[in-house]
Protein backbone atom coordinates (compact mmCIF):
# COMPACT_ATOMS: atom_id res chain seq x y z
CA UNK A 1 0.00 0.00 0.00
CA UNK A 2 1.66 3.69 -0.51
CA UNK A 3 0.93 6.16 1.65
CA UNK A 4 -1.66 7.51 -0.80
CA UNK A 5 -3.81 4.90 -0.36
CA UNK A 6 -6.34 5.07 2.86
CA UNK A 7 -5.85 2.85 5.85
CA UNK A 8 -9.62 2.25 5.37
CA UNK A 9 -11.12 1.52 2.13
CA UNK A 10 -15.02 2.22 2.05
CA UNK A 11 -17.77 1.51 -1.06
CA UNK A 12 -21.38 0.95 -1.56
CA UNK A 13 -22.96 -0.90 -4.17
CA UNK A 14 -26.37 0.36 -6.15
CA UNK A 15 -28.27 -1.79 -3.43
CA UNK A 16 -26.74 -0.26 -0.39
CA UNK A 17 -24.21 -2.69 0.04
CA UNK A 18 -21.00 -1.34 1.72
CA UNK A 19 -18.34 -2.85 1.94
CA UNK A 20 -15.53 -1.81 4.56
CA UNK A 21 -12.08 -3.20 3.88
CA UNK A 22 -9.11 -3.02 6.30
CA UNK A 23 -6.37 -1.77 3.60
CA UNK A 24 -3.11 -1.90 5.53
CA UNK A 25 -1.89 -5.54 3.73
CA UNK A 26 1.89 -5.08 4.17
CA UNK A 27 0.76 -4.85 8.24
CA UNK A 28 -1.82 -7.72 7.84
CA UNK A 29 -4.57 -5.40 8.59
CA UNK A 30 -2.73 -4.78 12.22
CA UNK A 31 -4.64 -1.85 14.20
CA UNK A 32 -2.76 1.97 13.95
CA UNK A 33 -4.33 4.90 15.69
CA UNK A 34 -5.03 6.05 11.95
CA UNK A 35 -6.88 3.03 11.22
CA UNK A 36 -8.78 2.89 14.73
CA UNK A 37 -9.75 6.08 13.87
CA UNK A 38 -11.25 5.33 10.53
CA UNK A 39 -13.25 2.26 11.75
CA UNK A 40 -14.74 4.78 14.41
CA UNK A 41 -15.43 7.35 11.66
CA UNK A 42 -16.80 4.78 9.24
CA UNK A 43 -19.36 3.35 11.77
CA UNK A 44 -20.79 6.64 12.55
CA UNK A 45 -21.57 7.84 8.89
CA UNK A 46 -22.69 4.57 7.97
CA UNK A 47 -24.97 4.43 10.67
CA UNK A 48 -26.38 7.56 9.65
CA UNK A 49 -26.58 6.96 5.92
CA UNK A 50 -30.26 5.83 5.15
CA UNK A 51 -28.97 4.10 1.54
CA UNK A 52 -27.08 1.80 3.43
CA UNK A 53 -28.79 -1.26 4.20
CA UNK A 54 -25.77 -3.89 5.11
CA UNK A 55 -22.29 -3.45 5.89
CA UNK A 56 -19.77 -6.16 4.98
CA UNK A 57 -16.08 -6.24 6.83
CA UNK A 58 -13.15 -7.45 5.19
CA UNK A 59 -9.17 -7.11 5.19
CA UNK A 60 -7.49 -6.58 2.02
CA UNK A 61 -4.65 -9.18 1.22
CA UNK A 62 -4.42 -12.48 2.54
CA UNK A 63 -4.92 -11.37 6.31
CA UNK A 64 -8.43 -10.24 8.05
CA UNK A 65 -6.47 -8.37 10.73
CA UNK A 66 -3.67 -9.31 12.90
CA UNK A 67 -4.69 -7.20 15.47
CA UNK A 68 -2.13 -4.49 17.05
CA UNK A 69 -0.14 -2.81 15.08
CA UNK A 70 3.31 -3.57 16.23
CA UNK A 71 4.64 -0.08 16.22
CA UNK A 72 1.75 1.03 17.95
CA UNK A 73 2.95 -1.81 20.40
CA UNK A 74 6.34 -0.42 21.10
CA UNK A 75 5.69 2.95 21.86
CA UNK A 76 3.01 1.74 24.83
CA UNK A 77 6.37 0.96 26.43
CA UNK A 78 7.54 4.03 27.02
CA UNK A 79 3.88 6.02 27.54
CA UNK A 80 2.02 7.26 30.83
CA UNK A 81 -0.42 5.32 32.77
CA UNK A 82 -3.00 8.44 31.08
CA UNK A 83 -1.64 7.83 27.95
CA UNK A 84 -2.20 3.29 28.00
CA UNK A 85 -5.76 4.30 28.74
CA UNK A 86 -6.07 6.72 25.90
CA UNK A 87 -5.58 4.43 23.84
CA UNK A 88 -7.49 1.55 25.29
CA UNK A 89 -10.38 3.54 25.37
CA UNK A 90 -9.90 4.60 21.59
CA UNK A 91 -9.75 0.85 20.60
CA UNK A 92 -13.14 0.49 22.85
CA UNK A 93 -15.05 3.14 21.39
CA UNK A 94 -14.37 1.80 17.83
CA UNK A 95 -15.34 -1.57 18.90
CA UNK A 96 -18.48 -0.16 20.57
CA UNK A 97 -19.32 2.39 17.62
CA UNK A 98 -19.45 -0.99 15.47
CA UNK A 99 -21.10 -3.19 17.68
CA UNK A 100 -23.84 -0.45 18.10
CA UNK A 101 -24.20 0.13 14.24
CA UNK A 102 -27.74 0.06 13.32
CA UNK A 103 -27.57 -2.08 10.00
CA UNK A 104 -26.66 -5.93 9.55
CA UNK A 105 -22.39 -6.19 9.97
CA UNK A 106 -20.86 -9.06 8.26
CA UNK A 107 -17.60 -10.31 9.04
CA UNK A 108 -16.04 -11.47 5.52
CA UNK A 109 -13.01 -13.12 7.57
CA UNK A 110 -10.78 -13.84 4.10
CA UNK A 111 -7.35 -15.02 6.39
CA UNK A 112 -5.65 -14.92 9.79
CA UNK A 113 -7.22 -13.11 12.58
CA UNK A 114 -4.85 -12.39 15.99
CA UNK A 115 -5.36 -10.74 18.77
CA UNK A 116 -7.92 -7.43 17.88
CA UNK A 117 -8.88 -8.46 15.22
CA UNK A 118 -11.08 -11.55 17.27
CA UNK A 119 -12.76 -8.63 18.40
CA UNK A 120 -13.53 -7.08 15.26
CA UNK A 121 -14.97 -10.65 14.31
CA UNK A 122 -17.33 -10.89 17.84
CA UNK A 123 -18.54 -7.52 17.31
CA UNK A 124 -19.96 -8.99 13.81
CA UNK A 125 -23.62 -10.04 13.61
CA UNK A 126 -22.38 -12.78 11.63
CA UNK A 127 -18.78 -13.87 10.33
CA UNK A 128 -18.19 -15.81 7.40
CA UNK A 129 -14.55 -17.59 7.15
CA UNK A 130 -12.46 -19.19 4.70
CA UNK A 131 -11.46 -22.92 5.37
CA UNK A 132 -7.46 -21.76 5.48
CA UNK A 133 -7.85 -19.05 8.34
CA UNK A 134 -6.18 -19.24 11.27
CA UNK A 135 -6.90 -17.54 14.73
CA UNK A 136 -5.79 -17.05 18.02
CA UNK A 137 -5.79 -14.84 20.88
CA UNK A 138 -2.11 -14.13 21.57
CA UNK A 139 -1.85 -11.75 24.14
CA UNK A 140 -0.91 -13.77 26.79
CA UNK A 141 2.29 -14.76 24.89
CA UNK A 142 3.71 -11.29 25.05
CA UNK A 143 2.72 -10.89 28.66
CA UNK A 144 -0.87 -9.14 28.30
CA UNK A 145 -4.30 -9.89 28.12
CA UNK A 146 -7.31 -9.36 25.64
CA UNK A 147 -8.83 -6.59 27.74
CA UNK A 148 -10.77 -4.22 25.33
CA UNK A 149 -11.96 -7.02 23.57
CA UNK A 150 -13.27 -9.28 26.09
CA UNK A 151 -16.35 -7.90 26.14
CA UNK A 152 -17.71 -8.51 23.02
CA UNK A 153 -15.40 -11.91 22.78
CA UNK A 154 -17.51 -13.08 25.98
CA UNK A 155 -20.64 -12.26 24.41
CA UNK A 156 -20.39 -13.86 21.50
CA UNK A 157 -18.93 -16.95 22.48
CA UNK A 158 -19.83 -17.43 25.84
CA UNK A 159 -17.11 -17.59 29.03
CA UNK A 160 -17.12 -21.82 28.95
CA UNK A 161 -16.10 -21.57 25.59
CA UNK A 162 -14.20 -18.67 25.20
CA UNK A 163 -12.30 -20.44 28.36
CA UNK A 164 -10.54 -23.07 25.57
CA UNK A 165 -8.66 -20.48 24.13
CA UNK A 166 -8.36 -17.24 25.69
CA UNK A 167 -5.55 -17.23 28.12
CA UNK A 168 -3.32 -19.80 25.87
CA UNK A 169 -2.71 -18.26 22.84
CA UNK A 170 -2.75 -21.19 21.10
CA UNK A 171 -4.10 -20.62 17.29
CA UNK A 172 -6.49 -22.69 16.39
CA UNK A 173 -8.46 -23.47 12.91
CA UNK A 174 -12.01 -21.93 11.76
CA UNK A 175 -13.65 -25.19 11.76
CA UNK A 176 -12.88 -24.75 15.83
CA UNK A 177 -13.75 -21.53 15.54
CA UNK A 178 -17.00 -22.31 14.43
CA UNK A 179 -17.26 -24.79 17.56
CA UNK A 180 -16.24 -22.31 19.54
CA UNK A 181 -19.14 -20.15 18.48
CA UNK A 182 -16.89 -17.25 16.99
CA UNK A 183 -17.31 -18.37 13.11
CA UNK A 184 -20.81 -18.90 11.62
CA UNK A 185 -19.97 -20.26 7.98
CA UNK A 186 -16.61 -22.40 6.68
CA UNK A 187 -16.31 -22.49 3.33
CA UNK A 188 -13.33 -22.52 0.85
CA UNK A 189 -11.76 -19.61 -0.11
CA UNK A 190 -13.62 -19.95 -4.02
CA UNK A 191 -17.00 -19.86 -2.02
CA UNK A 192 -16.47 -17.09 0.44
CA UNK A 193 -18.06 -14.03 -1.52
CA UNK A 194 -21.08 -16.58 -2.34
CA UNK A 195 -21.40 -17.38 1.23
CA UNK A 196 -21.58 -13.36 2.14
CA UNK A 197 -23.96 -12.97 -0.77
CA UNK A 198 -26.18 -15.87 0.89
CA UNK A 199 -25.96 -13.77 4.13
CA UNK A 200 -26.75 -10.28 2.90
CA UNK A 201 -29.53 -11.08 0.51
CA UNK A 202 -32.44 -11.46 3.21
CA UNK A 203 -31.52 -8.57 4.83
CA UNK A 204 -32.72 -6.44 1.08
CA UNK A 205 -36.23 -7.84 2.12
CA UNK A 206 -36.33 -6.26 5.42
CA UNK A 207 -37.84 -3.37 6.60
CA UNK A 208 -34.46 -1.39 7.53
CA UNK A 209 -36.04 0.07 10.83
CA UNK A 210 -37.06 -2.82 12.15
CA UNK A 211 -34.01 -4.69 11.44
CA UNK A 212 -32.36 -1.66 13.69
CA UNK A 213 -35.27 -1.91 16.28
CA UNK A 214 -34.53 -5.73 16.20
CA UNK A 215 -30.76 -5.44 16.84
CA UNK A 216 -31.10 -3.09 19.71
CA UNK A 217 -33.35 -5.51 21.33
CA UNK A 218 -31.09 -8.58 20.85
CA UNK A 219 -27.99 -5.96 22.21
CA UNK A 220 -30.01 -4.72 25.13
CA UNK A 221 -30.92 -8.62 26.35
CA UNK A 222 -27.20 -9.62 25.91
CA UNK A 223 -24.59 -8.77 28.15
CA UNK A 224 -24.33 -5.53 29.18
CA UNK A 225 -21.57 -3.58 27.50
CA UNK A 226 -21.36 -0.18 28.90
CA UNK A 227 -19.50 2.57 29.52
CA UNK A 228 -18.41 1.18 32.26
CA UNK A 229 -17.64 -1.88 31.04
CA UNK A 230 -15.10 -0.31 28.65
CA UNK A 231 -13.51 1.94 31.17
CA UNK A 232 -12.80 -0.99 33.51
CA UNK A 233 -11.54 -2.76 30.30
CA UNK A 234 -9.19 -0.08 29.42
CA UNK A 235 -7.60 0.51 33.39
CA UNK A 236 -7.35 -2.96 33.25
CA UNK A 237 -5.07 -3.20 30.14
CA UNK A 238 -3.10 0.06 31.90
CA UNK A 239 -2.21 -2.00 34.81
CA UNK A 240 -1.09 -4.89 32.68
CA UNK A 241 1.18 -2.71 30.43
CA UNK A 242 2.97 -1.47 33.89
CA UNK A 243 3.97 -5.51 34.76
CA UNK A 244 7.04 -7.01 34.18
CA UNK A 245 5.90 -9.48 32.44
CA UNK A 246 4.49 -7.18 29.86
CA UNK A 247 7.74 -5.04 29.55
CA UNK A 248 9.72 -8.45 29.64
CA UNK A 249 7.49 -10.09 26.98
CA UNK A 250 7.33 -6.89 24.13
CA UNK A 251 10.58 -6.34 24.45
CA UNK A 252 11.47 -10.32 23.73
CA UNK A 253 9.39 -10.01 20.98
CA UNK A 254 11.03 -7.03 19.19
CA UNK A 255 14.46 -8.61 20.40
CA UNK A 256 13.18 -12.08 18.78
CA UNK A 257 14.32 -13.89 21.26
CA UNK A 258 12.11 -16.22 24.07
CA UNK A 259 10.80 -14.05 27.25
CA UNK A 260 11.90 -15.50 30.24
CA UNK A 261 8.81 -17.39 31.28
CA UNK A 262 8.98 -19.50 27.85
Amino acid sequence: MSDAEPVLALSTDHRGVATLRLNRPEKHNAFSPELIDALASSAQSLADDNAVRVVVLTGAGPSFSAGADLGWMKTQMAATRHQRITEARRLAGMLKALNELPKPLIARVNGQAFGGGLGLISIADVAIAVDSARFAFTETRLGLTPATISPYVLARMGEGRARRVFMSSRRFDAHEARELGLIATVVPGTGLDAAVEREVDPYLSCSPQAVAASKRLARRRGPIIDEAILAETAEHLADVWETDDARDGVAAFFDKKAPRWA
